[in-house]
């Protein structure tokens, strides 16, 4: 991770992220819960997620928004509008203050959603190609270890002087944000603009996504995953009632993930670069496979919870090889419709899962579900492996070479015949996934040479 650092710009952009994490961390949690002590209802404090997952549906259209912008400027006023929106909550007094709260729940969703798309896109533009997983794990992992202490200390706030010190906290958080992001001394191309129609641009995300061999079996093997682990929300509690443990035991549960993630999170970026990101991803989505079978068998609590440590290790290799691997395949001029377009296709699945667990916890016994969570995931991982099994040998020799040019040449001995030329365009999209950087290393003519310095010369 420490790479990263040694960047232009990205150590006051990390402090700027970080301190929006904050905010975010300690705040999530109070909403519902002001709900809930203002009204009774879980019911109406339930509400407040959903007003927060609203926005999500319309993410591909502010992706379109954001591809027509600087990165850098939006953070920092969409920082400055985050932290303007969360101050109506100090005049919350009563039940009848509640849809104030619920506004701003809604306005969170907005954040939540062009906040981490145009990070991403200045991401991509400040952070060379082969640090951007440092980057991202350091992000990553922050966020993770935020998790553990944040709901904590914004439950501590709320039972102490209400939610408007939570709110002032929260709003001063992401006025340190967008100064810090200011401050950092990068000059960025305006946008070209795109005259095509404006649902051609809205689908441009989706057609990036499902075109890109690559993104489009990760996506298939995340999105199986996806409709399955929401199961875990509801289930929870069966499996805490199994262990004879009461609700609030889910805070250890969720504690120990917290430190499981923070340790993924801080040998993530090692990995990846060892074995690519395709290979982390699915290495995460067995590890996670792994841990919904061991919870379904287990028998002893400390078992379940050294489960419940490793399902924490695994989060970080899904979330920061596929936020990689979106990085380094998408156009700068798509990022922000590339990212919107993958958080609705991830969201969709979760909510349905949310649904369909909500249910079946009622009619089958915990250990059924969580072993249904764990073979689904493992068929994911199983798509992914299979059928990008190629670019995981390739993304494999070159992180042991370590070298662009020994990875090239591991790259050269798939992809050329005993001649020297490509064997066919299918073997070519077959091997590289149709990356236009691995092309890239072919000659019109279809060659990959050796010049004088042992370096790959096109010819």
């Amino acid at each position: 991770m420490k790479a990263a650092f040694k960047t232009p710009g990205f150590p006051r952009l990390y402090a700027g992220v970080t301190a929006s994490m904050v905010g975010d961390s300690i705040m999530l949690l109070v909403l519902s819960m002001w709900v809930k002590t203002l009204t009774g209802s879980n019911a109406m404090a339930g509400l407040t997620f959903f007003f927060m997952v609203i926005p999500s549906l319309f993410a591909p259209l502010m992706g379109v928004w954001l591809d027509r912008v600087r990165r850098k400027p939006f953070l920092v006023w969409g920082n400055v509008a985050s932290a303007v929106m969360v101050l109506p909550l100090v005049l919350v007094r009563d039940e009848d203050d509640v849809w104030i709260i619920w506004g701003v729940a809604f306005l969170y969703g907005i954040s939540f959603v062009v906040l981490p798309a145009a990070l991403n896109g200045l991401l991509k533009e400040m952070v060379p190609e082969d640090l951007l997983v440092d980057a991202n794990a350091s992000l990553q992992t922050t966020k993770e270890a935020f998790r553990i202490f944040g709901p904590l200390l914004g439950a501590a706030l709320f039972a102490w002087t209400g939610g408007w010190l939570v709110a002032l906290v929260d709003a001063v958080s992401f006025a340190v944000a967008a100064a810090v992001i200011a401050s950092i001394p990068l000059r960025e191309e305006r946008p070209e603009p795109d005259d095509s129609h404006l649902l051609a641009q809205i689908a441009a995300g989706l057609r990036h996504l499902v075109g890109d061999r690559v993104l489009a079996n990760m996506l298939v093997g995340f999105g199986l995953t996806m409709l399955v682990l929401g199961f875990c929300e509801a289930s929870i509690y069966a499996l805490l009632d199994a262990f004879e443990k009461p609700a609030t035991y889910a805070g250890v549960f969720v504690t120990i993930q917290g430190v499981g993630a923070i340790a993924g999170g801080l040998s993530a970026g090692r990995l990846i670069r060892r074995t690519g990101e395709v290979a982390a991803s699915a290495l995460g989505l067995v590890i996670l496979a792994l841990t919904m079978l061991g919870i379904a068998a287990a028998r002893e609590l400390w078992f379940m919870l050294a489960c419940a440590g490793l399902m924490g290790v695994s989060l970080p290799l899904l979330t920061i090889g596929y936020l990689t691997l979106i990085q380094k395949r998408t156009p700068q001029a798509l990022m922000g419709r590339v990212s919107t377009a993958a958080e609705v296709v991830m969201s969709v699945p979760g909510a349905v899962s949310l649904a369909v667990g909500a249910a079946l916890v009622s009619l089958l016994d915990y250990r059924v579900i969580f072993a249904i969570i764990g073979v689904v995931t493992l068929a994911g991982a199983a798509h992914i492996g299979f059928w990008l099994r190629e670019q995981i040998r390739t993304d494999w020799r070159a992180g042991r070479g370590g070298s662009v040019d020994e990875g090239l040449r591991a790259l050269g001995e798939d992809l050329l015949g005993e001649d020297g030329r490509a064997r066919d365009a299918h073997t070519l999209d077959h091997v590289v996934g149709g990356d236009p950087a691995a092309l890239g290393a072919l000659g019109t003519d279809g060659h990959l040479s050796l010049g004088d310095d042992g370096g790959e010369q096109v010819r």
